[in-house]
């Protein structure tokens, strides 16, 4: 059982599992700011369109409510928030690439020159041609 303990707490105290908790609450967070868009100003602006508070239309099949238009703006909610997470995961992969083509683009070190007597290439180190026999500066 101790074994099991440990494990747990190993488990627990990792990096991955706190970096996901910590993305979960910001998620949480970032979705009462998006339900609060649409519910606040989306919707609204929907409702002048049609004439009518669109998340409360509602059809009655056999005496049952369904609520399409709760459905409709809670589709418009997730539209929103993949928007959102693609220009966000769109920026940072830019971003990264920059940092990379930033790092890429140092130009190499020559590892070669060419001989100016016999225009053959040689080692940038050399001291002597190895074809001509020259020496070199």
């Amino acid at each position: 059982m101790k074994k099991f303990i440990k494990e747990f707490k190993e488990f627990i105290n990792r990096g991955s599992v706190v970096d996901m908790a910590v993305g979960i609450m910001i998620g949480a967070a970032f979705k009462a700011i998006v339900d609060s868009l649409v519910k606040d100003i989306i919707s609204p602006l929907i409702g002048l369109i049609f004439q009518q508070d669109f998340s409360t239309l509602s059809a009655s099949v056999f005496g049952v409510n369904i609520m399409y238009g709760s459905f409709i703006m809670a589709i418009v909610n997730f539209v929103i928030i993949a928007f959102v997470l693609f220009c966000l995961i769109k920026t940072l992969n830019t971003l990264h690439h920059i940092g990379k083509k930033k790092a890429e683009e140092a130009p190499a070190e020559p590892t070669t020159k060419i001989c100016p007597y016999c225009k053959s290439e040689i080692p940038v180190d050399a001291t002597r041609c190895a074809h001509c026999t020259s020496e070199l500066n």
